[in-house]
């Protein structure tokens, strides 16, 4: 298994989705770097060589990825919640933060349900 940004990639997917298992990388920016680094997209990973790897890694520096883009989101959850706006507070409150409906299906991400206060029963 070849490590990239601490990640281990599955030899057995073609490259293009094993890039995607890196925090950040989707199929676009995979694509995307896939290309500057000159590798056919449909190659599995266990048949890239150690150049081919290095050159892959040279090009995903370019990219804020892994831990730092994790620091990043983190602290402007932290700046929005100290801030007090709206998406910070809702953040706290541990409620959906995109406008989503609170009453019916809000457990998925967020756990077990939250009361929401002066709601009306019907």
């Amino acid at each position: 298994m070849a490590r990239i940004k601490g990640v281990d990639i599955p030899n057995n997917k073609r490259i293009e989705i094993a890039l995607t298992y890196i925090y950040g990388v989707g199929r676009s920016l995979s694509n995307k770097v896939l290309k500057e680094a000159n590798i056919d997209i449909n190659r599995k990973a266990s048949d890239l060589s150690n150049e081919e790897l290095a050159t892959i890694r040279d090009v995903l520096n370019n990219y804020t990825t892994e831990g730092d883009l994790r620091r990043e989101v983190t602290m402007n959850i932290k700046t929005k919640m100290e801030i007090n706006s709206y998406q910070g507070t809702r953040h706290k409150k541990g409620l959906p933060v995109r406008g989503q409906r609170t009453n019916r299906n809000a457990r998925t991400r967020k756990g077990k349900g939250k009361v929401v206060a002066n709601k009306k029963k019907a």
